[in-house]
């Protein structure tokens, strides 16, 4: 019988996880499956797959996080997403690379650290009424900030994230009337597709910050930016799970937010069969390396 580990946290008593949701469906073709936190003593060899979940807190620590993932690589299990992947979606700047490979992204500027100098160049590029501020490196929101044009505000920005990489977008104010798209691939095919709408008075669309979520039929616009994104993506196989995440910019179209190939929530509950499309996916791929 094989044996899979799913890489989470240490807890995960502050976040919505549907994780397992997938292991019955997985037991149903063969495998046993295992909850491990990334920051763990643990016998990679024990198994034939390592899938990571929900290490959600792996921006705290992302060097350890990675050496994980190398130990893992380095063992007799599978490692999924493969590593090479992982390390080029660990850092946002792989927007960039969607970019020149002509998949629309939101408009991002890059710095090595914030700097009232760099907010003031991003108003007067985009003349915006607001832009976002945020790590390269981060989940759920940390470290991101919502900016108005008066410098005033920016303190609070600057300071946190004087001496961090991060990136700057002007806001896109579809997020709070429409909300963010979301298409979930499975072994390279569309399995199913969710709206997130923040909470009144903020524009997070995370169920942590209040975010609502409902499933959607991806229309053909949302289908083939997912195609392109995922095309665009530097590894030759269908990955076993990949969530694209998209915005309507204000001339109506749409531009990937996020790409998210490390830990992204599944949002199971929100599509029927969804799990078991994923448990499908991983038999697929069979175990081991």
């Amino acid at each position: 019988m094989p044996t899979c580990a799913f890489l989470t946290t240490d807890t995960l008593d502050a976040f919505v996880a549907y994780d397992h949701l997938a292991v019955a469906p997985l037991a149903r073709l063969g495998w046993t499956v295992e909850m491990v936190p990334w920051r763990a003593e643990a016998d990679w060899e024990a198994y034939d797959v390592v899938v990571v979940r929900s290490p959600w807190d792996y921006q705290d620590d992302p060097d350890a996080f990675l050496d994980v993932l190398g130990a893992i690589d380095a063992s007799a299990a599978r490692l999924e997403n493969p590593l090479a992947v992982m390390r080029w979606n660990l850092r946002k700047t792989y927007l960039r690379d969607l970019e020149a490979a002509g998949v629309p992204i939101v408009p991002t500027r890059w710095a090595e650290g914030l700097t009232s100098d760099a907010l003031a160049a991003a108003f007067d590029a985009w003349g915006t009424a607001e832009v976002v501020a945020k790590p390269v490196v981060s989940a759920n929101a940390d470290g991101t900030f919502r900016l108005g044009p008066d410098a005033e505000t920016w303190n609070a920005a600057v300071s946190a994230l004087a001496d961090r990489a991060c990136m700057i977008q002007p806001f896109v104010p579809s997020v709070v009337a429409e909300g963010e798209w979301s298409v979930f691939a499975f072994g390279g095919a569309v399995s199913h597709a969710i709206l997130k709408t923040p909470a009144a008075g903020d524009f997070r669309v995370q169920e942590e910050h209040g975010g609502v979520i409902r499933g959607v039929e991806p229309g053909a616009d949302l289908l083939a930016l997912t195609g392109a994104a995922l095309a665009a993506v530097p590894h030759p196989d269908p990955l076993l799970y990949a969530r694209v995440d998209a915005v309507r910019l204000t001339d109506g179209t749409l531009a990937i937010i996020e790409l998210e190939l490390i830990e992204p929530s599944l949002y199971f509950p929100f599509a029927d069969g969804s799990a078991e499309r994923f448990a499908a996916a991983l038999d697929e791929q069979g175990p081991g390396v």
